[in-house]
């Protein structure tokens, strides 16, 4: 089964980072992008940027009433959409799980876990009715290699990773396909600053190495999304040439 574009995509986080690039490479790529993020600003911007067709629309991925009402609070013509790209998403914070902020780790559960299931359960329904959509969520390897300061915000990941197992089993004998993708070290976006609260933290992060880019993310949204439609890919996994996973951790000093 093969359906001509152009098709409809929702990017979330569109304002800055991975969402950005997606939203301006599918626009580019023919794909009609509605665009969300909070700061309206941005996606306006982002719309007089794009060599494409990029609808922005502010969402707040916090907001449950209004992530149930968004098949219906789109304009005509952008409501039936094909794809969701569920890339919202924030870390906060590295201290140990006995010195963190509660407030953060209710923060990254509110957007990473619960605003990305309520978006899809908003627009699942009408790709199954059509039968025809893809889900890509963008998870983390931290959702599979923990390190010390991850811990809410790793476990985030993880859900993902287990939402979308779960979601492609309910959607077998559907023209409906779910991918996630989980890059590691990713430089050239908010992410790093927006965990750390300081600019020179966060650059520190990337020195001495050649990190992913957003740009990295989108061509890999724009892959999975072109293959045909038989194909699904159910994970994509990955890194920087410059990193790899650690060895598990060994502390020699507790029988001292």
């Amino acid at each position: 089964m093969t359906r001509k574009q152009p098709q409809t995509v929702l990017v979330t986080g569109a304002t800055a980072g991975f969402g950005h690039a997606i939203a301006l490479l599918l626009a580019q790529q023919g794909y009609r992008v509605i665009a969300t993020g909070r700061r309206q600003e941005r996606l306006e911007e982002l719309a007089a940027q794009a060599k494409g067709e990029i609808l922005p629309f502010k969402l707040d991925m916090t907001d449950a009433p209004a992530l149930a009402a968004l098949p219906q609070s789109l304009p005509a013509g952008w409501q039936e959409v094909d794809v969701l790209v569920n890339n919202a998403g924030l870390a906060l914070g590295l201290e140990k799980a006995w010195e963190t902020n509660l407030q953060d780790w209710q923060r990254m559960i509110a957007t990473n876990v619960t605003g990305m299931v309520e978006i899809t359960r908003a627009l699942l329904p009408g790709m199954v009715a059509r039968n025809w959509g893809h889900v890509v969520a963008l998870g983390s390897t931290a959702g599979t290699y923990p390190y010390p300061g991850s811990n809410v915000y790793g476990a985030s990941k993880a859900f993902v990773e287990q939402f979308m197992r779960n979601l492609r089993s309910d959607l077998l004998g559907k023209q409906v396909r779910a991918t996630t993708i989980a890059p590691g070290l990713c430089g050239g976006s908010e992410f790093s600053q927006v965990r750390l609260g300081d600019a020179t933290k966060a650059e520190d992060v990337y020195k001495g190495t050649h990190p992913l880019l957003p740009e990295d993310i989108a061509q890999t949204v724009a892959w999975v999304l072109s293959l045909p439609a038989h194909v699904n890919i159910n994970h994509v996994e990955m890194m920087p040439t410059c990193q790899a996973s650690a060895g598990l951790a060994v502390d020699r000093t507790m029988a001292e």
